[in-house]
């Protein structure tokens, strides 16, 4: 990509097209989290106050490329509309048969927004005729839609292949965040790395050991270290023929200089409803579950949080859904937030469980930057480069 100021570019009476991820939860046709409509709002008052004419692209749900009612963009259009105190009209024509000259020609709105993408099989697939059809529609083209830049569909790759397409604000924001911690690291450079698999994290460790300092890891996945390390791990959350995964990070690690630490000691419960009980780790029972980190190891992960430049969370310490074990988590993230309000530190989280977890906290704007993208963060991590943003010709 080019890069490019944003105030060499005319948007006054364009047509933008927009792509978006307003993939929120909805239940019972009410939205129960808004965080990613509210996420890009700065980029449609942006593209508002340039005189844009904006088409919002945008999916929820798996459709599967049918229509499904349950799945209609349009109380999320709805959402935007009041917060934005604009008027969207949401267009449910098949985009093969819109007239772009009669988009906004007797509308009262600049700014439209098309039927759930995915209702038209040839999103995913990717087709090359629905993508030109899509692209027919506006003048210019615009990504902020990190969370979809993973898959090569139709409105998110080859859309490029027809118009001047660009990365949007937040898109950009996000890619200079990963790569203050991929790229442009100020060390000493640290990463809290949770989950419930080893197995789905391991191309992730294995990139990032190389360029990290410290490897913290935490959750279900520490559990097959804790197992590995031959200490008894009860009816905890663990994945079986995982001794050679384990192995080979703790070699990668020690070639590279890189330090990896687990829990030194635990948070036991009965049930994932139950209370919470301290222990060592040679103090687990058969019927325990590990379902937090410890009091030693908490303080332990201060200490490295208070040494390091930079930080990446991803994935939570333990169970926060209980508030018994969700001390683990909300001490890390405390510790972060208050380096990050002294700007002693750089702070990005990433992952559905991380952010829920830090919206529960009311801590999510006490970080850096925190990435409510799923698998293009996870990819991006990986090293992978995301189809969505190899076809983009320029970022502002």
């Amino acid at each position: 990509m080019k890069n490019i100021k944003s105030s060499e570019i005319s948007f006054e009476k364009k047509i933008v097209l927009l792509r978006l991820d307003l993939n929120v939860p909805l239940q019972n046709g009410k939205i129960t989290d808004t965080s990613r409509i509210d996420k890009i709002i700065p980029t449609l008052n942006f593209l508002i106050q340039k005189k844009a004419q904006i088409i919002i692209i945008s999916h929820v749900g798996r459709p599967k490329g049918k229509m499904v009612a349950e799945l209609s963009l349009e109380p999320i259009c709805k959402n935007l509309s009041e917060k934005i105190n604009n008027n969207i009209n949401l267009i449910k024509s098949n985009p093969k048969k819109i007239n772009k000259k009669e988009l906004f020609s007797n509308s009262d709105s600049n700014i439209a927004m098309l039927e759930n993408i995915r209702f038209y099989k040839e999103e995913e697939k990717d087709e090359t005729m629905f993508a030109q059809s899509i692209a027919n529609l506006g003048d210019i083209y615009i990504n902020d839609a990190f969370s979809c830049s993973h898959r090569k569909h139709a409105s998110v790759f080859s859309i490029t292949k027809f118009l001047p397409s660009f990365a949007g604000l937040q898109l950009s924001l996000e890619l200079e965040a990963l790569e203050k911690i991929t790229k442009k690291i100020e060390k000493p450079i640290t990463c809290i790395i949770g989950g419930s698999k080893i197995s789905t994290k391991i191309n992730i460790i294995n990139n990032l050991i190389p360029k990290f300092d410290n490897m913290i890891i935490v959750g279900g996945m520490a559990n097959n270290i804790l197992k590995y390390k031959k200490h008894p791990i009860g009816k905890s959350i663990n994945e079986d023929g995982c001794d050679h995964i384990i192995e080979q990070i703790f070699h990668h690690s020690k070639k590279q200089n890189c330090k990896i630490i687990y829990p030194s000691d635990v948070c036991v419960g009965k049930n994932l409803e139950g209370s919470a009980t301290i222990k060592n780790l040679d103090e687990v029972l058969d019927d325990d579950l590990i379902l937090d980190i410890g009091p030693k190891t908490i303080k332990n992960i201060q200490d490295i949080i208070d040494k390091s430049k930079t930080i990446l969370w991803n994935g939570p310490a333990g169970y926060f859904e209980n508030t018994n074990f969700s001390k683990g988590s909300l001490e890390i993230a405390k510790k972060i937030a208050k380096k990050n309000e002294l700007n002693e530190i750089f702070s990005v989280a990433g992952g559905g469980d991380t952010v829920a977890s830090l919206n529960n906290f009311g801590l999510t704007n006490n970080f850096n930057f925190v990435s409510t993208a799923g698998g293009a963060f996870l990819e991006f991590l990986e090293g992978k480069e995301l189809p969505g943003i190899k076809a983009l010709n320029y970022y502002v």
